[in-house]
């Protein structure tokens, strides 16, 4: 393979100054997206373990589907990024309202399955986990199903305004969110007393909020942006355009899933281990998206980039972009970890811990604050440029084989057979992470998937 020019290309589609108005919001929506969810789990901490524990354990639910609509949402944005990058802002519009359109109507069937199965979820999934955590656990699940379908509507809002290089507008309406999720904790937790329905309502409503935010916002819209809500496209689903937004979607939907799922049996295993070991999970499983929050804005940040290239059809931009946006990511989670690692006893405080707890957290959030430098942007960042250019297959096989080979089973053998207990399932999460680095950065020096992947985007009937 050519050794790529470090210089950028003639013709870039971004200037530097695009990249860094595009990725210092997305940096700040994923700082506050993750500071909230600190602070949540620090306010319900003054209910009690139990209760952490029990909302930790409908969180990763929750998690789930919500990463099932950001794949659609990045499945959106892949495909209306790709149209712009072809200079077709029309059909790049109506897949933005196809994706709009898809994703509300199956967050609504999401919403009701929730109420359905929430029996089987927290009674058989979750396994046999203490009353008192059940109760708190079925509470918050009650309130909170209800947001499915304003979680999907956000999150293929944020992705429409990334792809159009507007990450600003998504990162204000997180702001108004999380301040209203954040208020209305404060007010219903430690004012009205409500405990763990006093963390439900605020999340509920600030839901709520965000996706009608959302939708006003792409109704009325800029004028110098491509994108905007077309009632006449709302009308019925264009099933071409549909396609294209599930090629990328559905694999990355099924990643993010069996992602999510792994994590979840993680947890269901956890579980056996006590209140102890699920309240140390918990402030852990919160801490630790922080220390990914970096890789995890610029891993947003490159979908948009990637796209636009490779629908210009231009891989020696793909290369450079990716090759910067990479260097971006790993400064950055040096740094942040860094800072972290050193505040970890601070941040264990807060909680309110105990000491055993404490010493689990820290022994956690340790191992993965320092392989989160080291390998996690080549394992998590680094596929986003081979999702971008519909390279979604590959990345999906890779990910699914690693998460049930190394996290899953390495997991049950680490914290069972060699009586690692929680630590146990830590230790398997970064066996996975070496195994995806080592793919996906031989799937980028080859060239391979520069000369399979690209789809024609050309007009369905």
């Amino acid at each position: 393979m050519r050794s790529p020019s470090r210089r950028a290309p003639r013709g870039s589609l971004f200037s530097g100054h695009d990249l860094l108005v595009l990725i210092v919001p997305l940096f700040i929506e994923q700082f506050l997206n993750t500071t909230v969810g600190m602070a949540d789990s620090m306010m319900i901490a003054s209910v009690g373990e139990a209760a952490v524990s029990g909302v930790s354990l409908v969180d990763s639910v929750m998690i789930l589907i919500n990463n099932i609509f950001a794949a659609l949402a990045t499945g959106g944005a892949v495909v209306a990024g790709q149209f712009l990058g072809m200079r077709d802002p029309d059909r790049a519009e109506q897949a933005g309202n196809q994706l709009l359109l898809f994703t509300a109507v199956l967050g609504a069937a999401v919403s009701v399955l929730l109420y359905l199965l929430s029996g089987f979820i927290l009674g058989t999934v979750f396994g046999a986990i203490e009353p008192d955590v059940y109760a708190y656990a079925h509470t918050y699940l009650f309130i909170v199903a209800l947001a499915a379908p304003f979680i999907a509507v956000y999150n293929a809002g944020a992705a429409l305004f990334r792809t159009m290089g507007n990450s600003r507008i998504s990162m204000t309406v997180s702001l108004i969110m999380n301040a209203v999720n954040i208020c209305g904790n404060a007010v219903l937790i430690f004012g009205l007393r409500m405990g763990v329905s006093g963390a439900a309502i605020p999340t509920l409503l600030s839901r709520v909020l965000a996706s009608f935010l959302m939708i006003q916002l792409l109704r009325r819209g800029d004028p110098s942006l491509p994108i905007h809500l077309r009632p006449a496209d709302l009308r019925r689903f264009d099933g071409g355009l549909i396609r294209r937004i599930l090629y990328i979607g559905i694999p990355n939907g099924l990643e993010n899933s069996m992602f999510q799922l792994g994590k979840i049996m993680m947890l269901s295993l956890v579980s056996t281990f006590g209140t102890v070991s699920i309240a140390a999970n918990a402030v852990g499983s919160t801490v630790c998206t922080f220390q990914s929050l970096p890789g995890t804005a610029i891993g947003l940040a490159m979908v948009t980039v990637i796209a636009r290239c490779v629908g210009a059809d231009d891989f020696e931009q793909v290369r450079f972009y990716t090759r910067r946006l990479m260097a971006v990511a790993y400064g950055a989670m040096i740094v942040f970890n860094s800072l972290i690692l050193l505040s970890l006893p601070v941040i264990t405080w807060l909680y309110h811990l105990s000491d055993e707890t404490a010493r689990l957290a820290t022994i956690v959030l340790t191992i993965h604050g320092v392989f989160c430098m080291i390998i996690w942007p080549l394992s998590f960042t680094l596929p986003n440029a081979l999702r971008a250019a519909n390279d979604v297959k590959y990345c999906m096989i890779v990910a699914i084989f690693s998460m049930w080979v190394f996290r899953v089973g390495g997991g049950y053998l680490l914290a069972t057979l060699g009586g690692f207990g929680m630590v146990g399932v830590w230790m398997a999460m970064i066996l996975d992470w070496a195994f995806r680095t080592v793919c996906f950065v031989h799937r980028y020096r080859g060239e391979k998937w520069q000369r399979s992947i690209i789809l024609k985007m050309q007009s369905t009937s």
